[in-house]
């Protein structure tokens, strides 16, 4: 027995060896490297998929130490893509890993080959780019499924995988279905929360911003509250931010167990979908 088919033993008994060949030949497209993302790419390594494309401009942050996989206090500063890379490979050395260190958008939609793929994830924040992953995959005629809200969520069982047009309570999945309804979309597969979301707290003002230097600065009125425009800018909740006590737009607020409970139910889809044919031969 070679080291990776031990090393893929135990998903082999319940799905078979057909299922894990067809899972070696396939190439998942995650866009998104995040809360969400990062356990869609550990899942699905872990399961034996043979290749992948990364795709994500961000580099990790201090704030992505509490809920994102590949967020530690080694990696920060690095590119998620790379680190999420290097992950995946310390797991299977077998593995092909081709990483975009760019947001996916509509003007660079051309760059990515969407007919290589077998399965895209969408795991991005903003509709407009959502709503485009989702047209060229279809278009291409490769399986898609969506992340809905994550942020400002607190239960996890609350999690669910549906078609889009069969949401409710998700505000981010409303605005999807509005979307895609006008653009002729008959259906989607996501996964979504009925949780209705929670308002985040302000965050606590550094001492510099509780006291300012200039005495003079404590007259000043406060600028206005920027909420954001939706659909964009949502932190992938659908609802525009609130405002912080600086005006400047709040952060979603967000947990361990919410992002990482959507992202393994989504690879559980993708994992399902891929073998279905093989596991029911």
């Amino acid at each position: 027995m070679t080291s990776r088919k031990e090393q893929y033993e135990r998903t082999e008994r319940l799905l078979g060896g057909a299922a894990m060949e067809r899972l070696a030949r396939a190439r998942v497209a995650v866009f998104g490297i995040g809360g969400v993302g990062g356990y869609v790419c550990e899942a699905l390594v872990r399961s034996g998929i043979g290749a992948f494309d990364l795709v994500d401009a961000d580099r990790v942050a201090l704030s992505n130490l509490n809920r994102q996989i590949i967020a530690t206090r080694d990696t920060v500063g690095r590119f998620k893509t790379e680190v999420m890379r290097d992950r995946m490979l310390s797991i299977d050395p077998d593995v092909q890993v081709r990483i975009y260190n760019t947001f996916f958008l509509p003007e660079n939609a051309d760059g990515f080959p969407f007919s290589e793929y077998d399965y895209v994830v969408d795991a991005v924040d903003t509709v407009t780019a959502k709503v485009e992953l989702v047209l060229r995959a279809k278009a291409a005629g490769v399986p898609v499924i969506s992340a809905m809200g994550a942020g400002n969520k607190l239960d996890a069982q609350q999690m669910k995988v549906a078609d889009i047009y069969e949401t409710q309570t998700c505000p981010l999945a409303r605005v999807m279905r509005r979307e895609l309804r006008k653009r002729g979309v008959k259906d989607l597969k996501v996964v979504y929360s009925e949780e209705e979301p929670m308002i985040p707290a302000p965050p606590t003002p550094t001492a510099a911003e509780a006291a300012p230097s200039d005495p003079a600065a404590e007259m000043t009125p406060a600028p206005e509250a920027e909420t954001g425009t939706a659909p964009e800018d949502t932190g992938n909740t659908g609802r525009p931010a609130p405002a912080s006590f600086s005006g400047k737009k709040r952060a979603p607020g967000s947990t361990a167990f919410v992002p990482a409970v959507c992202g393994l139910l989504i690879a559980g889809e993708v994992v399902k979908d891929l073998t279905r044919e093989a596991r029911n031969k």
